[in-house]
């Protein structure tokens, strides 16, 4: 139980009223800005308006309760948006329950067994590839809302590319009223903030789009026209447990809980930048986990760190879990309250603020940097993450991704592993260093440079002797690890040498290599006295050697 210690734990013993002042400040805010993007969020889903507050409730408690991190706010969030809605219409609300179930599991399982620390291990290149192809994905999807476009009858479409097809094959329905009242929303989402400092601009736009939908002329879709609102509490609903479901929730399950991972704990990481802090890696992991598990029972839908709401929290006092236990508690009171009014919310308006969201996600900024300066390698990982984000799927973008990501890392270290001969000059040649090394015609000295694995392992068969060569010396001070790949290219090596009567002398063998050596009984086939500490001693036994 190393791997579970709440911060809530540590922070309330030094807790203070004065604290519990900002923390409810903090808090009662932060669910301020997280109501109208839950919303927004949950109906880019695929889902009820309600699902998203579900979340903010339901997982942004369970997290803050139980979270590796003091400020952490969790709630629905627009990195998957897009992979729910997929989940959605194709295996319905069943299949997303089961697979943000799964999710949850896979986290507590990651979180226990330490993962915090290997999520360094997925490549920037993937998760800028990934970030900038939701956010066009999260564009796309909403082009139909904000301007007011009609689908014919049956047309649903469910991935991008189909929703972007159907867009242009429709776009001459294209309504002017909800292109006003999604510009001005847009216009007040862009401008607001340099006005009002401490109202969200969402909330502004929400409002004016209502007033502009009731006191206008203008005929817009709103939330009430395709959804049913209901401002009833979340309830405990049990998943009905079918194989097959659970076999095909599975691949969705683990892009769930690999992006829940990388967003909570990146948030955490700008988290701990703001106020100086440290947090639990594996701790918010198991709580990440616990908190999407407990968001399916309850309606809601997979939830993680959001950095924007952390980041607010942390500026209006919050410094203690508790000001999200409170984010979530004023959620509770705005549902039963005000969510009858949600279904006076234009649809455009729910559209611009998913276009702002996904503006703010999109990381332009650094994808571009990142063309400009990245290596090629990194640049064609960059743009096929990206490519296959849009064009298919997170998933197969992840998984794509990360093999080419391996692929391209292994031929760039297997381009920096080589064995290089010393080279041999006469005594009387005039270009002679008097600081070379004086050796024995019979003694040839290969000095290896790099990881010697599978893929550089062919590094060893340009290891070449001479008919005059009587021992060869490898000098592997620059070997760093070893596989067994390059284990059987050093033992065909060895038995070429045997059969040629020449003796392999090693020198500077480091810890990890000289561990596989022993364990696959190397050591003892070319003999432990043949392991020499250094270059130096290592030449002198190649001269004993040949003088016998």
């Amino acid at each position: 139980m190393n791997s579970f210690k709440p911060m809530l734990l540590t922070s309330l013993k030094s807790y203070d009223s004065a604290q519990f002042a900002k923390d409810v400040t903090a808090g009662i805010i932060v669910a301020i800005i997280a109501l109208p993007l839950s919303i927004a969020l949950a109906l880019a889903s695929g889902v009820g308006p309600e699902a998203g507050i579900f979340t903010a409730i339901v997982a942004g408690f369970v997290i803050s309760a139980l979270g590796g991190s003091c400020v952490q706010i969790a709630g629905p969030t627009a990195a998957f948006a897009t992979i729910v809605a997929g989940i959605v219409a194709r295996d319905g609300l069943e299949g997303l329950m089961t697979a943000t179930i799964l999710a949850g599991v896979f986290l507590i399982i990651m979180g226990f067994c330490h993962f915090g620390s290997l999520i360094k291990f997925i490549p920037y290149t993937i998760t800028t590839g990934f970030t900038s192809g939701i956010a066009v994905t999260i564009v796309i999807g909403q082009l139909k809302d904000f301007c007011g476009v009609t689908y014919p009858d049956g047309v649903k479409p469910i991935e991008t590319m189909e929703k972007l097809k159907a867009f242009a094959e429709n776009f001459s329905t294209i309504s002017p009223d909800a292109l006003i009242v999604g510009g001005v929303s847009l216009a007040i989402l862009i401008v607001s903030p340099l006005i009002f400092k401490k109202i969200p601009g969402s909330l502004i736009a929400v409002i004016a789009g209502i007033l502009m939908v009731q006191f206008l002329p203008l005929h817009v879709s709103t939330i009430g026209n395709l959804y049913t609102i209901s401002n009833a509490l979340p309830t405990l609903h049990l998943p009905v447990f079918d194989m097959k479901l659970i076999q095909s929730a599975i691949p969705n399950a683990f892009t769930i809980a690999v992006l829940a991972a990388i967003e909570s704990l990146l948030s955490c990481v700008v988290a701990d930048g703001m106020i100086n802090s440290k947090h639990r890696s594996d701790t918010e992991l198991i709580a990440q986990g616990a908190g999407n598990i407990a968001s399916a029972l309850f309606g809601g839908i997979p939830a993680t760190g959001a950095i924007a709401r952390t980041a607010a929290n942390i500026k209006n006092g919050g410094r203690t879990p508790v000001a999200g236990m409170v984010h979530s508690i004023t959620l509770v009171i705005v549902l039963v309250v005000l969510m009858p009014f949600a279904g006076m919310i234009p649809m455009p308006t729910i559209a611009a603020i998913l276009f702002l969201v996904a503006y703010n996600m999109c990381q332009w900024r650094t994808f571009v940097h990142l063309v400009r300066t990245a290596p090629k390698s990194d640049i064609i990982v960059l743009f096929t993450t990206f490519v296959l984000t849009v064009v298919f799927d997170l998933v197969v973008a992840i998984e794509i991704g990360m093999v080419l990501a391996c692929l391209l890392f292994i031929k760039r270290m297997s381009e920096e592993t080589h064995a290089d001969s010393w080279v041999y000059v006469d005594d009387d040649s005039p270009a002679v260093d008097e600081h070379l090394q004086k050796l024995p015609l019979e003694i040839r000295v290969y000095e290896i440079t790099g990881p010697l694995f599978f893929g550089a392992a062919d590094a060893i068969e340009h290891i070449v002797v001479k008919d005059f060569t009587k021992c060869l010396v490898l000098r592997m001070r620059s070997v760093p690890a070893i596989d067994s790949t390059a284990m059987n290219a050093l033992q065909n090596l060895t038995k070429l040498c045997e059969s040629k009567g020449i003796t392999i002398v090693f020198s500077h063998v480091n810890e990890q290599p000289m561990k596989v050596m022993k364990k696959s009984g190397f050591v003892e086939l070319v003999g432990e006295e043949n392991f020499c500490s250094n270059i130096s001693d290592a030449l002198k036994h190649a001269e004993e050697l040949i003088s016998r």
